[in-house]
């Protein structure tokens, strides 16, 4: 590793220069994952930072160390949503007109929010990795300057405070947990961290479905991987960023991946658990400890990266989280088309515990027979072994069930 560009002393630096900026988030206890773990487990919750998420911080630092004629060209950059959201918060704190780059898609409220923290909003392709092209472009005809997401020194910098504060709340952390995309929030918390507590172990997350790291790291230098379609909009990033791979490479111990049944699993239990919004990206390390609760040495800290979540994504991805937790359960069943037939079927389940939420009743339909009629249903269920009381019941009874 040759000289390096951002190091601890820049991360002290940046917390002075935030002072006053953002909150210090909290780090609160979870019982139920401590359970889990057989030891202390701690939420490091900007979730609940100032515009959502831990990325206001490397923005502002960003931008506050432009000089006043840079600031009055304009600053451009590309994001998903929370680095979008950082950029505009700070451009306002700073004077400096704004313009981000989002992808299609991008969620709706992280839109708007930008929009009403100042920014102008341009949508560019259907990925982070295209929409950063579209800002670095935009930079060279404009004369703005573009705000990188992740590959920065000074936005390294900035996300690294986060680093500072843990260690000075739970002085006992033994182990790190938290979301990789680009890799500036795991490199700047590494950097902080191992130059005070070199034995603290950190790992890395990424979703399964946009997980650039782990191949890159394999080949000693960052890789680009396509990444499909996850509801972790937040780390999906198809290239690591050249300065906190180096980072990342020498300092986070390892990095691991995670499925979405796992990712809407843990954003159900922050929610009912501990009472926190939080968006699927910003529960990957959650996940982490959901799947693999042996792997961690206590005392862990998880980091929730941000909370800025889509209402209607909520409402799915906790659907979805039930069915993956064993309490929602969606199929099909064939009746005999005949009166009271929809009526005993519901009684049935209600004599079995079974909350229904949905009923779609179909009587007319190529694949049905005549005397056949077909109803889609939506239960509350209480766990997985009372999904298999529920199914093995129906069963036993005739009926016939089918999925998807």
């Amino acid at each position: 590793m040759g000289a390096p560009q951002v190091t601890y002393d820049d991360v002290v630096a940046a917390r002075e220069l935030l002072a006053g900026v953002i909150v210090q988030t909290p780090v609160v206890h979870s019982r139920v994952l401590s359970e889990m773990l057989g030891g202390p487990v701690h939420l490091k919750c900007e979730n609940l930072q100032r515009a959502g998420s831990f990325k206001v911080r490397g923005a502002y630092v960003r931008i506050a160390r432009l000089t006043d004629e840079e600031r009055a060209r304009g600053v451009v950059a590309a994001s998903a949503g929370n680095h979008a959201q950082g950029v505009a918060f700070a451009s306002g704190l700073l004077g400096a007109k704004s313009r981000v780059y989002m992808p299609e898609g991008a969620p709706l409220p992280k839109v708007e929010a930008t929009r009403a923290y100042g920014a102008d909003v341009v949508f560019a392709g259907h990925t982070v990795d295209v929409a950063l092209q579209a800002a670095k472009d935009d930079a060279e005809r404009s004369g703005a300057v573009f705000i990188h997401p992740f590959d920065h020194p000074d936005v390294v910098a900035g996300q690294g405070t986060i680093g500072l504060e843990i260690l000075e709340q739970f002085p006992e952390t033994g182990t790190i947990v938290l979301p990789i995309g680009g890799g500036g929030l795991a490199a700047g918390v590494a950097l902080a961290v191992k130059s005070l507590r070199p034995g603290i172990r950190i790992v890395g997350v990424q979703a399964e479905r946009a997980a650039a790291y782990p191949e890159s790291l394999a080949a000693g230098h960052p890789v680009m991987v396509e990444p499909t379609s996850t509801m972790a909009d937040g780390i999906a990033v198809g290239r690591p960023g050249e300065l906190p791979f180096e980072l990342i490479h020498y300092l986070v111990d390892s990095v691991v991946t995670v499925s979405e049944e796992t990712l809407s699993r843990a954003l159900l239990l922050c929610l009912e658990r501990s009472k926190l919004v939080v968006e699927p990206a910003g529960v990957a390390g959650v996940a982490a400890l959901l799947d693999h609760p042996h792997a961690f040495e206590p005392p862990v800290v998880a980091v929730l990266s941000g909370g800025n979540i889509d209402p209607l994504l909520l409402s799915k991805v906790l659907r979805h989280g039930l069915a993956a937790a064993g309490r929602y359960l969606a199929f099909r069943i064939r009746l005999t088309d005949r009166p009271g037939a929809l009526a005993a079927l519901l009684a049935r389940l209600a004599d079995l515990g079974a909350n229904v939420l949905d009923v779609v009743h179909e009587r007319v339909a190529p694949r049905l027979h005549l005397d056949e009629a077909e109803v889609l249903l939506q239960l509350e269920t209480r766990g997985p072994a009372h999904c298999d009381e529920v199914l093995g019941a129906l069963r036993r009874d005739g009926y016939k069930l089918s999925f998807g």
